[in-house]
């Protein structure tokens, strides 16, 4: 169990850090980040959770605001992993989830 969920976390930690990459390159780049090799890069990497976010948010939300709510939805699967992996080590003990 312990190691689906360091799996999930280390999952949702790196998809958190790309969608962060990715707005870190939208601010700095400016209008010519689409020729940018690592945002491209970043746009590959996040398409899962772009999509996954697509998919949740309703109609209402344009699609440039899309990788922002992906970056929320991973935030609070990221919590919500760490959440679960601390109760089951605290359900099953300490020294067994090393």
């Amino acid at each position: 169990m312990i190691e689906f969920l360091n799996i999930l976390q280390l999952t949702l930690y790196i998809g958190g850090m790309a969608l962060f990459g990715q707005g870190l390159l939208y601010v700095l780049t400016g209008q010519g980040r689409q020729g940018n090799m690592f945002y491209q890069l970043f746009q590959v990497l996040n398409k899962p959770w772009v999509k996954l976010a697509r998919f949740i948010a309703p109609k209402q939300i344009i699609d440039h605001q899309i990788p922002f709510v992906a970056f929320c939805v991973v935030s609070s699967l990221y919590i919500a992993v760490t959440l679960a992996k601390i109760e089951h080590c605290i359900s099953v003990g300490i020294q067994t989830c090393k």
